[in-house]
Order: C-alpha cells, then structure tokens, then sequence
C-alpha cells in the first residue's frame, strides 16, 4: 500500500482528459491507500505563460469546479481511498507577492501542497524551461552554456525554499532535479554536489518534504526519476521526509517510476505529514 501524492487532472491543458474517476479508479486498482490531486495553479494574473502552447496550467475560472469535484469524489469513494486536495504551485521569481496572495486565497481548500520551478528568467525574458528539448536549448543559447542553465535552476529552487510564504507555505519541493529532464541529449559535465547540499540543508532546516518524483524515469531524454538516487540518500542523511509522486498526467501514468526509486527509501503520506503541521 503505498501513496501518489502528485497527479494531475483534466483540468491540465497540456494533459490528457481523463476523469478523476479514472484516476481514482487506476489508483484502487494499484492499492493505493491515497491519492493527492496536485494540479497546476493558475499563473499569477500579471505573468505572461512563456510556453509555446501557453498551456501552462488551469485558469483562475476552473478553481472553483476544480474544488467543487474534489469534494464530490471525496464523498463518494471516502470508504475506499483517502483522497486529498492539493496544487501545484509555480515559484515564478519577481512573482512572490501575487503567489503570496493566491496562496492565501486558496489555503482553505488544500490538504496539501507542492512548490515547483518551471519558470526561468534569462535576460528578462521568461522560459518554460522543461517544455521540450527546444525550449531547452534556446534556454542554454541565451544564458550561454548548460552549466549557466543548471546554476540559474537550482538557485531558483534555492530562492523557492528560502522564501516565506508565512503560515500558507508550500512544504514540498516539486521534482528538485527537473534541469535534467533532457540530460542524454544535453549531457552535464560539471557538478552541481554543492547547488543541491545547499537547497537540502535548507529543506532539512525549514521542515520541508521532497518530491520522490517517478516521471524523470519514463521521460525519453532524462530515464532516472526526479531526483536520483544519491540525492535521495543525501536527503535521508538529513531526515527529509519523502512523498512519491507519479506527477501523472494521464490514468496510466499512476505509479509510473516506482519501480526505479531507492529500494530502501521510506515513503510517507503527504496527509500525515501536513496533519504534523
């Protein structure tokens, strides 16, 4: 029995459109105990979504049917899986303040939440920056090199966990290595040991949890999750709480990856530890 604490939803436009039903159903079927649905948040209103497709997340107008089903398919299947309400919340630098007050707004409906980086700021201009492999090396061209690209991501992810959204903040780290994403095609030959101690130091001071995320392991460019495992052993060291996640964005992609994650690795459930809140 174990938990899935980041899945998406129809309500993502880049994802499928499968039900909540579906995904619940798929995650009985595994025997999952739990389930968190952690959909895109809508992107600060001033912020301009740099992805090509401009698909980046639901809008402001599905929130509220977004928390409307999550309580009805609460109700329904109470008996059967824990069900929890989450998002996906962007760390968008420049963009705290309008986040800060999202947060506040919404923080009555979540059980749970994930703070992510997807966003770079390069020469004032903003990238989607795991889109897809061109993005990824128009991002590269305009900071210079890769080893540019990995130093701005990670000292993203490091300004994300140092900044305080006071009582509405985030806990969980979203998938801390996403820069690899496209590591076969852009292979790093530097180290980035010291980025990472860094950001899980100060995850361990704060409390924070990561993101055990499985989809890095069936993404064709990255094929090990997010982040790997000596990370994931660096983290333990620390005693820093793990939650897995699928990050699915389709029924058949619940449980993706678990197969590849450290075998001793101690998984928790996203509900207990925000209950130790």
């Amino acid at each position: 029995m174990y938990y899935d604490g980041h899945v998406h939803t129809p309500y993502c436009p880049h994802g499928s459109t499968d039900t909540f039903e579906m995904y619940i159903e798929r995650a009985i079927s595994l025997g999952m105990k739990g389930i968190t649905f952690t959909e895109h948040a809508p992107l600060p209103h001033t912020f301009i979504d740099p992805a090509p497709t401009k698909d980046s997340s639901m809008t402001y107008e599905q929130l509220g049917k977004y928390f409307d089903t999550l309580r009805e398919v609460k109700k329904f299947y109470r008996s059967n899986i824990e069900i929890f309400t989450g998002l996906e919340i962007d760390f968008i630098d420049s963009y705290e303040a309008e986040t800060n007050t999202f947060l506040k707004e919404v923080w009555p409906e979540l059980d749970d939440a994930i703070l992510s980086v997807h966003f770079l700021k390069v020469k004032n201009t903003y990238y989607c920056m795991d889109y897809d492999e061109n993005v990824f090396r128009d991002l590269i061209e305009q900071s210079g090199s890769l080893s540019a690209v990995y130093s701005l991501y990670f000292q993203t992810v490091k300004k994300s966990i140092s900044h305080s959204f006071g009582e509405h903040q985030p806990r969980r780290v979203g998938h801390i290595t996403l820069a690899k994403k496209f590591q076969t095609l852009f292979p790093p030959d530097f180290s980035y040991e010291k980025e990472v101690d860094e950001i899980l130091t100060i995850m361990s001071e704060r409390n924070m949890y990561l993101d055990y995320n499985g989809a890095g392991a069936v993404k064709p460019y990255c094929l090990e999750p997010y982040p790997p495992n000596w990370i994931i052993k660096e983290a333990q060291k620390r005693k820093i709480p793990l939650v897995y996640g699928s990050d699915a964005h389709s029924a058949k992609g619940l449980g993706q990856g678990l197969d590849q994650l450290v075998s001793t690795a101690a998984l928790t459930s996203p509900l207990l530890l925000n209950r130790a809140k």
